[in-house]
This record gives structure tokens, C-alpha cells and sequence, in this order.
């Protein structure tokens, strides 16, 4: 019997295919589990996630799973066509971080999105074929289960084929998305898609995925090659031809997912793990948390006048460094070792006079004698943690919701719009606002700068959190407000998550703040020291998962979506 489930999400779930022990438990949904969670954006991967770890299957199997349930009950952010990045922690205690980040097509150069005067085109980075960069998602996924996972491949994929086959029955979130971008999918989908309809989408509508099911048959039979090479290599190679894109075989055949250093280096006493660029989540969330290590914010209390200031004064700081000194490692010289500093990032919040706002205007990047440099929102995350103790903090993404709006016709998924992550023209924001300089100008085979952030934290050596979010440009400071919950505030990890959220980015200089943010009181005194507050919908879906001292894993799956944790 599956506890606190209701009928919607019963009717797909029984073609799951069991495999499993002879004696198997209950996965069910609760805030605290005994000894393995799944946290994700939606219920049914979720639940997926957690069978598999129910039936012997390690984090990293889970992750595959979950990654690929994630493409079909998912369409806006969960995917085959777009990338992310992975931090893991064995129960061991060792690390490692992969890249599967998009990447440029070879025929891509710097003004591509620019018209004769060197203006960026409206819309060109972001709803075309062209707007899209190499994907990296399935090349991850079977880049890690490779190093890392247990499971039979095959096996793995086969929740997603039946989901993607079968259907399963919309939310009423989703039924609501789907309609509203029904006219965009419409004009980029001329000859159709399975998410286009004449009439409205309404909650409890069955989903079904045939040609995406297809696709994802070929990637259980051939792992990688059943995506990069191949009959699903050609479909994507003829949509871009069709919309003048710019992706050919050789792109994909060439791409590979990159195992990399992660970002490393203690708050208090707590150790930060998270990921390296080309992501800056990990340099700019260990930046702020350094930046604010010396000021008493766990006694000024949560969201309080001096808190706020604090934390947006370090975010302006952190996000101008940003702009200027983050991009793909293989192409620019990043100055991690500078940015990520104790001492650098303490003395720098010195300066900063908590009394009044310091303007945007006059914070600018921080120089470092000998790097080069020149003046210048849909993602989906999961956190995982199986019966060993071995953690997956995992981020994926197409960039906008619904990415570039393109599906690849026969292959049944979505195109990213990744190529806007880019810096288009240095000084000009991308659709999140960021700004960005020549460390992320467009360069064939380059990957584009990200705010992605999964994050591991120990503490005493001992697994900690787990913890990530979408969000666009408002990852970062998502995740440095949740894990400052936990550690600074006390909170659970569903208290953390669901706690309200503000956010400051540079630029544009204002305080974008959710309507339960920051008390009246506390907002009027923050506008007579000069800044900007800013009202707006949701920030970010953050998934945590944070371990109580008794071993029991606390659960956050963010109210703000779908999102939901099984586990036992």
C-alpha cells in the first residue's frame, strides 16, 4: 500500500517494472525517511527514484532514472535536449563533480546573434533552432552510470519508456503551462508536437509520448550512441536544417561529459562541495558565504534589516566578480583560487557601510593582476541520498521554460535555448538580466556560463545536505538562503524550503522579493537606506535533503511546484 497517494498518480505508476528484493519496503512520501530520499520535481520521479534504491540500486542508478523520468512527466525542464551538472559523495566521503554542460556548435561564432550594426537580434538566441547549443544530458547520464552506477542500463530506462508510451495524467500546474504556451508551441511546431492541442489542456489529461518513447527505447538499447549517433542523431541534424540551425553530426558524435574538480572550502564548521565552472554556482555560493562567515546574522535573525543588508551587499559584490571573471575553464583563465579566498571575500565585506545602500553603479569586478579581462529561469533540480549513504546533488536544464519551444520532430523532445547563456554582446543582459563579459563570449565548442548549483555540505566529515534549485540568475542566492536556514536559523529542511526568498543580482540594482519576504517594517527601512525592493512571483523549487543527528534524513520538496520526496 503507498502512503499519502492519490489516484493521479497511482493509474502510471504500475507499469513500473519490478526487479526488485524478495522482501521489498515500502516507498512512500513523509518529511523524515529512515534511510534513503528522493527529491524531485515531480511526484511520479520521485517515486521512480526511490524504487530503484529500494531494489539495490545505488544514488547514481536513481539519478538515471530520475533524469530520464524527468524528460517525460516533466517537458519544461526535465530533458534529453538540454545539460546540468552533478555533484557526488560516496559514504565513503570522496567527491567528484560532472560536466555535462551544453556546449557550442562548431559553426557558431561571437555575433551570430547580432545584426549589421552588432545589435543583438530580438528573440534569435531564444525561440529557433539556432538557439540551441550541443545537448549534454544524455551523455552525462550515461557518463556517470558508467563510472559509478550498478544497475543494469537497460533497466534503468525502462520507467521512462512505459511513462513516455502509456501516458500519465497531467497536474493541474501543468495543464495550466501547457496552454499558455500552446501559441509559441504552435508557431515553432508548424507540423505538430505531442504537447500541441486543439482544446485545452485540463488536469487529469493522459500525456502520451510516442515518438519520445521511441527515442528513449533506442537509449536503453544503445546507451549514448542511441542518442548521438543514429537514426535520433539525424531527426535532431533535420530539425536543425529546417530551422537553420547549426548543430551537425559531428557536433553531437564529439560531444563528451567532463569530470572535473569540484569546488571546495569551509563555512564555519561545515564543508562546502559544489560545482566549478563553467557552472559559477560553486565559486559565487562559497564567495557569499565566506563574505558573510564573520557577521553575527544567526543572533540579527532571519530576514531581519541588518541580515538582509548583509546578504545583498555580498550578493552585489559576488555577482559583479561574476560578469567579469566566470566562464568555460577550457577556453578562459578563471581566477577560482582569488574569488573563492577567505580572506578576500572577509576583508572586502569590511568596506561595505551596512548603514546605507552601496549603488550598483559604483561596485565593480574585482581586479587581479595577470587575468585578462574587459569591462562589459527553467531548470529542474533533484537531491538524492541512498540506504549507503552515498549523495547526488543534480541540476538539468533547456534554460527557458520549455527551452527554444522547438521539438525535435520524430524524436518527440524539446531543443534548449542554452546559446543565451552566453554573453551575446559584452554589457548586454540575457533574458535573466545577467551580464557578462569576454570570459563567456560565444566560441565554438565552448560552454556557456551557468548560475546552476548543486550542493553537497558535510559536517564533522559526515554527509550534511543535499541541496539545489531552478531559478535562472536566482539559483545561487536560492541555495546560499537555504543552506544559511539550516545551518544559521535552525530550520528544517522543509522549513528551509519553503521559507520565503529575496535576491540581488548587481544588476539590475533592486532587491526582487517574494510577497511573504521581508516583513512591511523591515522592507520601509531598507527603502530609506536606498534600496530598491522590488515585488515578484516565486523564487526558485529548491530540493533538499539534510541528515538529523540520528542518521534519519529530513526532507524539502519546495511547495512553489509539483515537487515531492519518497524514500523509506
Amino acid at each position: 500500500m503507498i502512503k499519502k497517494l492519490t489516484a493521479i498518480w497511482i493509474i502510471p505508476l504500475f507499469l513500473w517494472i519490478q526487479c526488485g528484493t524478495d522482501n521489498p519496503k515500502e516507498v512512500y512520501e513523509a518529511e523524515v525517511f529512515e534511510q534513503a530520499a528522493v527529491v524531485t520535481a515531480h511526484p511520479i520521479a520521485s517515486k521512480i527514484g526511490a524504487e530503484i534504491l529500494e531494489k539495490g540500486g545505488n544514488a547514481v542508478d536513481a539519478a538515471v532514472a530520475v533524469k530520464f523520468a524527468l524528460a517525460v512527466v516533466y517537458p519544461n525542464a526535465g530533458n534529453l535536449g538540454g545539460g546540468g551538472f552533478l555533484v557526488y559523495r560516496t559514504h565513503q566521503g570522496e567527491y567528484n563533480t560532472l560536466d555535462f554542460r551544453e556546449k557550442a556548435p562548431h559553426r557558431a561564432d561571437k555575433d551570430m546573434y547580432l545584426d549589421d550594426q552588432k545589435n543583438p537580434i530580438e528573440d534569435l538566441s531564444l525561440y529557433s533552432e539556432l538557439a540551441s547549443g550541443v545537448p549534454g544530458s544524455v551523455a552525462g547520464m550515461a557518463e556517470a552510470h558508467s563510472k559509478y552506477g550498478t544497475m543494469e542500463w537497460s533497466e534503468l530506462l525502462k520507467p521512462s519508456i512505459e511513462l513516455a508510451k502509456n501516458g500519465f495524467k497531467i497536474t493541474k500546474r501543468q495543464a495550466k503551462e501547457f496552454n499558455h504556451y500552446q501559441k509559441r508551441f504552435k508557431k515553432l511546431n508548424p507540423s505538430g508536437a505531442a504537447i500541441i492541442k486543439d482544446d485545452p489542456w485540463v488536469e487529469g489529461d493522459l500525456f502520451i509520448q510516442t515518438e519520445l518513447a521511441e527515442t528513449l527505447v533506442r537509449i536503453g538499447e544503445f546507451g549514448a550512441d542511441g542518442f548521438y549517433k543514429g537514426e535520433t542523431a539525424e531527426l535532431i541534424v533535420q530539425q536543425m536544417q529546417q530551422g537553420n540551425g547549426i548543430i551537425t553530426l559531428e557536433d553531437l558524435e564529439s560531444y563528451e561529459a567532463i569530470w572535473r574538480e569540484p569546488i571546495v572550502g569551509d563555512y564555519k564548521n561545515y564543508k562546502i562541495i559544489s560545482m566549478p565552472p563553467p557552472s559559477s554556482g560553486g565559486v559565487a555560493l562559497l564567495a557569499l558565504l565566506q563574505s558573510v562567515e564573520p557577521l553575527p546574522i544567526s543572533s540579527w535573525g532571519f530576514q531581519s534589516d541588518s541580515t538582509v543588508r548583509a546578504m545583498v551587499e555580498a550578493e552585489r559584490r559576488i555577482y559583479a566578480d561574476r560578469a567579469m571573471h566566470l566562464g568555460d575553464p577550457d577556453f578562459f583563465d578563471v581566477p577560482v583560487e582569488q574569488l573563492v579566498n577567505k580572506n578576500f571575500n572577509m576583508e572586502r565585506m569590511k568596506q561595505v557601510d551596512l548603514t546605507q545602500a552601496t549603488p550598483s553603479k559604483e561596485v565593480r569586478a574585482t581586479y587581479f593582476p595577470g587575468y585578462y579581462y574587459e569591462e562589459p529561469e527553467e531548470t529542474t533540480h533533484f537531491s538524492i541520498v541512498d540506504a549507503a549513504g552515498n549523495a547526488i546533488s543534480l541540476t538539468t536544464t533547456i534554460n527557458d521554460s520549455y527551452g527554444s519551444g522547438v521539438w525535435v520532430k520524430g524524436a518527440g523532445f524539446l531543443l534548449n535555448n542554452e546559446m543565451d547563456d552566453f554573453s551575446i554582446k559584452p554589457g548586454t543582459p540575457n533574458m535573466y538580466g545577467l551580464l557578462g563579459g569576454v570570459a563567456n563570449a560565444i566560441e565554438p565548442n565552448k560552454r556557456m556560463l551557468s548560475a546552476m548549483t548543486p550542493t553537497i555540505v558535510e559536517k564533522d566529515n559526515e554527509l550534511f545536505m543535499v541541496v539545489g534549485t531552478p531559478g535562472g540568475s536566482t539559483i545561487i542566492t536560492s541555495v546560499f538562503q537555504t543552506i544559511l536556514n539550516v545551518t544559521e536559523f535552525g530550520m528544517t529542511a522543509k522549513e528551509s524550503v519553503e521559507a520565503p526568498r529575496f535576491h540581488h543580482q548587481w544588476k539590475p540594482d533592486r532587491i526582487d522579493v517574494e510577497e511573504s519576504a521581508i516583513d512591511s517594517s523591515t522592507r520601509a527601512a531598507l527603502n530609506q537606506a536606498g534600496y530598491n525592493i522590488h515585488p515578484r512571483g516565486a523564487i526558485g523549487r529548491v530540493e533538499a535533503i539534510v541528515v538529523q543527528k540520528d542518521g534519519k534524513l529530513q526532507v524539502g520538496a519546495d511547495p512553489r511546484g509539483d515537487d515531492a520526496a519518497y524514500g523509506f
